[in-house]
């Protein structure tokens, strides 16, 4: 970049999907993070525990790099911190509870005490190079969450973080609308909003509603209440206690992440908990079932979570019993529906009564709709919009959206990861593409898992395995052991034995119809024996399972 008036921004991940959120902001000399984000796996990526973005860019400009901002503590806007700053060192600043749920995650990895973290305000304004950075406050699930007005080189850039206008927060920390509006006459060059609810009419309604409704559930329920939720929505988890506390209820938290969220949260004064609301899971059982309440992890049905446990009778403190009421406090993950009716059925099968969002207003969304997406634009008047955070179809109808309110066709800017968007004195354009991608983390490896291992894995899943090994002398290469053969994953009408027979047999005439310069090439032997019994199989029993063909010299 040679224009030291240009501006650049580099999605990295977030443009595309939901999650895994990092955007650069860069001019010649400096470069800003906003947000370094994860994103889950879904049901196809076997054995991954999460997806990082690619940083392959940020590692290639690292001298340029000044901070990383957080707009909040959301794992897919926070959850990539240690995997980055294990690599660069650089200064994070969000806000206290951001930081301090970020901070957690930096004590797992061993990082914390290598990172400097700095705490920010609504209304602060930092200075990084040529970026002068204002935070301001929004609404969202989760408090402390800020958009950012970045002045540039170019021209003033408005990143909305994830939000909504919520008229009654459940904190009273209401949406900047004042400072936006004043930025909005000031003149917004572009505006990067939230497209996640793009899809949905109207507004989206308060988190107060899912107060009023586990008023109504708590008063209702004779026995032991159960509210699953993220671990990360404390506006939520403050409107359990308070409904507990106000019917003289006792909460216990399960799960790790509830347990160290709800700490932090009540450290840092962003959750309020009465006096002697909480009571370990010990105590909890010995009060009569009518005054107990547990707020645990698992709203997805992930396998391993608490309510996951508890619904096959597999949790060690916990046993659902009839008469139990079950709260599934949040929005079913595209993905995530076999899961979570899973979990549902075996509570149900245990006696409980179970309430979804389908049933009751337990769940609102912590993003902004459509009406309130036009009241964002309205107050910014930005020059260029820039859908951001959501999937493709959203940032489609993002853009549609702002063209509704009167930003034309050209100025409204559809980039996906990777597209590198140029602002300077002639406007706005793509001048490149970034290396960007999803980096698949594995237990303690970090993108060593390919696509190629993820469909491996796929096709076992899918296919099964047959494992076929054998041994042959190492001077003149004839069969002195085997072939054993081992088939897993799948079943045979005419039984397992008529099926390896049939292997073993053709394994055998391979191995005697091969020359004997074949025969020394092991590798190609075993090449020979997979794409044998490969056509075998699908000819018997039309599968196409994983073959590993084993040769040992003896």
């Amino acid at each position: 970049m040679s224009d030291t008036q240009a501006v650049r921004i580099v999605p990295l991940g977030g443009l595309g999907e939901i999650g895994l959120n990092m955007t650069v902001v860069e001019t010649a000399t400096d470069l800003m993070v906003i947000d370094a984000g994860l994103m889950f796996p879904d049901e196809e990526m076997f054995g991954i525990d999460h997806v990082i973005p690619d940083m392959s860019y940020l590692f290639a400009h690292r001298d340029k790099i000044r901070a990383v901002l957080l707009t909040h503590g959301h794992e897919d806007h926070t959850g990539a911190l240690p995997y980055l700053l294990r690599e660069i060192k650089v200064p994070v600043y969000g806000t206290r509870l951001s930081l301090g749920l970020a901070a957690e995650k930096l004590k797992e990895a061993d990082l914390l005490a290598d990172v400097d973290l700095k705490a920010v305000r609504p209304r602060d304004r930092l200075q990084f190079g040529l970026f002068d950075v204002e935070f301001l406050q929004v609404c969202h699930s989760i408090p402390d969450g800020v958009a950012l007005a970045i002045g540039t080189p170019a021209g003033l850039i408005v990143h909305t973080g994830d939000f909504k206008f919520d008229q009654s927060p459940v904190d009273v920390q209401l949406t900047d609308y004042r400072r936006l509006a004043e930025l909005g006459d000031a003149g917004v060059l572009a505006l990067l909003s939230d497209s996640t609810n793009a899809g949905r009419d109207g507004f989206t309604p308060s988190e107060q509603v899912v107060g009023r409704a586990f008023d109504a559930i708590f008063r209702e329920a004779q026995g032991r209440i159960i509210v699953a939720c993220f671990a990360s929505n404390i506006h939520r988890i403050q409107q359990i206690f308070d409904a507990a506390a106000a019917l003289g209820k006792r909460v216990a938290v399960c799960g790790k992440s509830m347990v160290a969220n709800t700490r932090i949260a009540a450290e840092l004064g962003r959750l309020r908990i009465p006096d002697d609301l909480l009571v370990s899971l010990d105590e909890l059982e010995r009060l009569p079932v009518g005054r107990r309440v547990i707020v645990t992890t698992g709203s997805q049905g992930e396998p391993l979570s608490a309510i996951a446990r508890m619904a096959v009778a597999e949790h060690k403190q916990v046993q659902v019993s009839p008469g139990d009421t079950v709260v599934f406090s949040a929005r079913v993950i595209p993905g995530n529906e076999k899961s979570i009716a899973r979990t549902i059925n075996g509570l149900y099968r245990q006696g409980a009564r179970v309430t979804t969002e389908d049933t009751a207003q337990v769940h609102v969304s912590g993003h902004a709709s459509r009406e309130e997406l036009k009241l964002m634009l309205n107050l910014t008047r930005p020059t260029f919009f820039v859908p951001i955070h959501g999937e493709y179809r959203h940032l489609r109808l993002h853009a549609q959206i702002a063209q509704e309110v009167g930003v034309s066709e050209a100025r409204t800017l559809v980039i996906e990861d990777g597209d590198i968007l140029e602002f300077d004195s002639a406007g706005a354009r793509v001048v490149g593409k970034a290396s960007v991608g999803r980096i698949f983390v594995d237990g303690k490896g970090i993108g060593d898992v390919s696509d190629a291992v993820i469909r491996d894995r796929q096709r076992l899943a899918e296919e099964g395995v047959v494992v076929v090994a054998l041994a042959v002398d190492q001077y003149c290469h004839k069969l002195v052991t085997g072939p054993q053969v081992v088939c897993s994953g799948f079943v045979h009408a005419q039984g397992s034995n008529a099926l390896t027979d049939g292997i073993k047999a053709l394994v055998s005439s391979v191995l005697e119809s091969a020359s004997e310069d074949d025969r020394t090439d092991l590798r190609l032997m075993e090449q020979r024996i997979k794409t044998a019994v490969k056509k075998q199989l699908q000819k018997e029993i039309e599968r196409r399972p994983m073959i590993l063909s084993v040769i040992v010299e003896v």
